[in-house]
């Protein structure tokens, strides 16, 4: 797909990864609609960034727990922008449970914004475009069995799943991919030295950016003849044990 004059949603798209990734789109000649929850003033400033550089923004605002919530989003990109030629489905949630820790609502508060609402919007994509490109950012645990975080590794290997049985189900008028990224950004209030204690071995010693994952995302929107694939973006780390 030439992504220039392309029509994207990207949730999740003011901060963090998905900041990177509507940057990339922009470079790329694309039009972007930037979806936030909480991050207003973040997702303000990128939309202004964005159309210095010559190419539409807008902004939308949902919190991605309910199915009316996530066609209510997507009805509001078609508003602004008409069908839809990509859709990156970048939000998401991390908390830490282990099994026993973890009552129904911690699993419902991981799956839905995790699994459940990238499903819908896949769907709601799928109605209203004839044609596209959909990337699921996903993470390299969904390679691993970590028992620190079992809501969170269950909604990303659903959501794995998901995107290779879409993938079939869509196709050829729609490619569905996966980005997996390893260890990237500190959480709020921590620094670089974080990653570096909690990470966990990576193979080629090397620190993932956020521009490294939106590269990702570009390369797999760019190519026509890649579907249901999962691209580790992890310096190897999906290679280990943990």
């Amino acid at each position: 797909m030439d992504l220039k004059g392309k029509s994207a949603l990207v949730t999740g798209g003011g901060v963090r990864i998905g900041r990177a990734i509507c940057h990339m789109l922009a470079d790329a000649g694309a039009n972007v609609c930037i979806h936030y929850n909480r991050s207003y003033d973040e997702a303000v400033a990128l939309r202004d960034e964005l159309e210095e550089r010559g190419v539409e923004a807008h902004l939308a605002e949902a919190n991605l727990m309910s199915e009316t919530a996530c066609n209510e989003l997507m009805e509001k990109a078609v508003a602004m922008m008409g069908p839809l030629d990509i859709l990156i489905n970048n939000a998401s949630v991390f908390n830490k449970q282990k099994i026993d820790d973890a009552d129904m609502d911690v699993w419902m508060g991981e799956m839905w914004p995790n699994f459940f609402a990238p499903a819908q919007l896949i769907r709601a994509f799928a109605k209203h475009s004839e044609k596209g490109g959909i990337v699921n950012l996903l993470d390299r645990r969904i390679e691993s069995l970590d028992a620190s975080c079992v809501p969170y590794l269950i909604s990303k290997k659903a959501l794995a799943e998901l995107t290779r049985v879409a993938a079939i189900h869509y196709a050829p008028r729609i490619t569905v991919n996966g980005v997996a990224p390893g260890a990237v950004l500190p959480p709020p209030g921590k620094d670089e030295q974080y990653i570096k204690d909690h990470a966990g071995p990576v193979p080629l010693e090397v620190q993932v950016t956020p521009e490294d994952i939106a590269r990702a995302v570009r390369f797999v929107l760019e190519n026509d003849t890649l579907t249901g694939q999962i691209i580790f973006v992890d310096g190897g780390q999906h290679l280990g044990n943990g």
